[in-house]
């Protein structure tokens, strides 16, 4: 059932034992038992890699409903909404972890941007389907590893492990369906996204984000419209609509509430905003997606 509040949001320590609190990652078996104190849908302050082995049901992430096929790795990045529905045999292997984990030994700094699954430019990122045996194998030896080392105090063995694990799936991506996003403008427009996810609650302005990315607005502009085909503006409104899209779909919040909450002063003026972006109202794009 949707929650009648916001969506909430979590940090590591949600997802770890007290003696862990500290630690920047946390691999473990995913299954039936495995049990937090949490609500769902949710959203997380840090990355998720979830291998399912076994098992049934659908992953919902944001307004794109993924049957789960095993062997499958779902891939999530901060802020993204998500809700599961799984069978009782599910199983599988779950690795949370903050970027800073992952860059720590890492001299590019943006090796995580580089990879497709994150911060997905066309804001879809549907499951890798694992087909052959090998790589089944692999990836389902290296999840066993890091559950075995996640106690230990030996980061770097299981920042290894991380890497290994994301460079694999990276290979194993089909180019044909989410293309080559390495680029230098691609990359730029990852960044973009992730300081908007970080900041947009704030309303800043395209100029400041320039800014924080040390590039000038025009050029910033040019690399969004080259990268995505719409202007940076169309960008900030995509963003608005992507929230408000995830409290319909996930909340019982009223209209009224959502608009309260993405800062509209005027409810008329956000449903017509709405509409002009979606080609329907908010309360018929909550009741098409139910």
């Amino acid at each position: 059932m949707a929650n009648s509040k916001h969506i909430p949001t979590y940090s590591l320590g949600e997802f770890t034992t007290p003696n862990q609190r500290s630690k920047m990652y946390q691999v473990e078996v995913f299954d039936a038992n495995r049990h937090f104190q949490v609500s769902y849908p949710h959203k997380h302050d840090f990355y998720e890699v979830l291998f399912l082995t076994k098992g049934s049901g659908f992953h919902i992430i944001d307004s794109h409903k993924y049957f789960i096929k095993p062997p499958s790795i779902f891939f999530l990045s901060p802020g993204q909404a998500h809700k599961l529905e799984l069978s009782h045999d599910i199983h599988g292997y779950i690795f949370l972890f903050t970027a800073e984990f992952y860059l720590l030994n890492q001299a590019n700094k943006n090796k995580l941007l580089e990879l497709p699954f994150f911060f997905s430019v066309d804001q879809d990122n549907p499951p890798l389907l694992l087909k052959e045996e090998t790589d089944i194998n692999f990836l389902h030896q290296l999840f066993i590893r890091g559950c075995q080392e996640v106690t230990s105090e030996n980061s770097e063995l299981v920042s290894s492990i991380l890497d290994l694990i994301l460079q694999t799936c990276n290979k194993l991506y089909p180019a044909e369906t989410f293309g080559i996003q390495k680029s230098r403008g691609h990359l730029l427009v990852k960044n973009l996204f992730q300081l908007i996810e970080e900041n947009y609650q704030k309303n800043l302005s395209i100029n400041e984000y320039a800014e924080m990315l040390s590039i000038t607005p025009n050029h910033l502009t040019q690399m969004v419209k080259q990268v995505t085909g719409n202007t940076s503006a169309k960008l900030l409104q995509n963003k608005v609509i992507l929230e408000t899209k995830r409290l319909l779909i996930h909340t019982e919040m009223t209209v009224t509430e959502i608009a309260d909450y993405m800062n509209f002063s005027d409810q008329s003026y956000f449903t017509k905003f709405f509409k002009k972006a979606c080609g329907t109202t908010p309360l018929q794009y909550r009741k098409r997606k139910q």
